[in-house]
């Protein structure tokens, strides 16, 4: 868990994942609460963005925000609880983790965790309109894309630091050939098929 503040405000948080539709590697998760008196131009939804420009933002949305954090969310976790619940798992952990409690936390998506430290609102396609949560998906995606390139070193083969774990051909080619790795999610086709076989 990773975590920072500045000054001691209460704010409006803004809440997003990452990495929710893969089929390997984690969930991660990020809180940011943004000051409104340094401005940090080029926040979007991270997925429009490339990745050198999520590259350059990360750093100044850390280094200009009242306060953020990164959770990370384990595949064993995502096991148990379903993508689902471990995403909301996560959104808690990453609001409870700022080192300021804010007042009001926007969250991406129509779901809200049932528990949570503070007043929450849900905005579907949240990260392209408030941009806190967009300041927040490119916190978690670079943080995600960076755990990955790392797996790619420990589980060579599957070619996690290109696709990042997506559902890409070269990555299902890599299945197919060499079999799920720990880091895989089990319940996920075409991962849970794989593995049916050997059940019986």
């Amino acid at each position: 868990m990773i975590t920072t503040t500045k000054r001691p405000r209460a704010r409006t948080a803004g809440v997003d994942e990452a990495g929710r539709g893969p089929l390997a590697g984690p969930v991660v998760v990020a809180a940011v609460i943004l000051d409104p008196r340094r401005p940090v131009e080029g926040i979007a939804d991270s997925k429009v963005l490339s990745e050198a420009q999520r590259e350059d933002l990360a750093p100044r949305i850390r280094d200009a925000a009242i306060a953020w954090s990164v959770v990370v969310v384990g595949e064993d976790e995502i096991e148990r609880l379903n993508i689902l619940g471990a995403t909301l798992a996560g959104m808690e952990r990453a609001l409870r983790a700022l080192p300021i409690e804010p007042a009001l936390a926007l969250i991406d998506g129509n779901r809200l965790p049932r528990t949570l430290p503070c007043r929450a609102r849900a905005i579907v396609d949240g990260d392209a309109k408030e941009p806190a949560i967009g300041a927040a998906s490119i916190l978690a995606k670079t943080e995600r894309d960076r755990l990955m390139c790392a797996l790619d070193e420990v589980h060579p083969g599957y070619g996690f630091a290109r696709h990042k774990g997506y559902a890409t051909p070269e990555h299902l080619a890599a299945l197919e050939r060499l079999g799920p790795c720990p880091v895989h999610r089990r319940g996920f086709e075409p991962v849970r098929r794989l593995i049916a076989p050997a059940l019986f």
